[in-house]
């Protein structure tokens, strides 16, 4: 039997029936709080799925400042309200009585996820912007991808 001063200083490997047990990397069993959990997961989703281009075109999306410059802009081209387009047929009528010629249509904003729809179908959608947080994911994917 070794005496004990030299049992105390002989390298102890750690192998089955040694008594040190290697360090390791213990995060991955620690209870992480959720949303830790969740943005982790979401990462990994986006690694593993090939996402479809109608939802994929929403993280892609206009930042805060553009969006609000692009909404000044808009602005200028909302839809007519009810009283300018009676005001505005009554004024093509009178110009049709008087046989001028006609204005130029007025453009206008589209809004609604039905009409998006169409002009992406119909257009060029490279028009078509999208800012942040306007549809939800369910909205997006009944609407074509742009």
């Amino acid at each position: 039997m070794f005496p004990l001063f030299l049992r105390s200083n002989r390298i102890r490997y750690p192998d089955t029936g040694q008594d040190i047990r290697p360090k390791t990397d213990l995060t991955r069993f620690v209870k992480w709080p959720e949303y830790v959990r969740l943005q982790r997961q979401k990462v990994i989703l986006h690694q593993r799925l090939k996402v479809p281009p109608a939802i994929a075109q929403f993280s892609h999306t206009l930042d805060k400042n553009t969006a609000t410059q692009l909404f000044k802009l808009l602005n200028k081209y909302r839809p007519e309200t009810k009283a300018e387009k009676k005001a505005r047929l009554e004024a093509v009528a009178a110009a049709t009585a008087e046989q001028k010629e006609k204005d130029a249509k007025v453009p206008i904003l589209h809004h609604t996820v039905r009409s998006l729809a169409s002009l992406s179908l119909n257009m060029r959608p490279s028009h078509l912007r999208t800012p942040r947080n306007l549809f939800s994911s369910n909205t997006a994917s009944t609407t074509p991808s742009l």
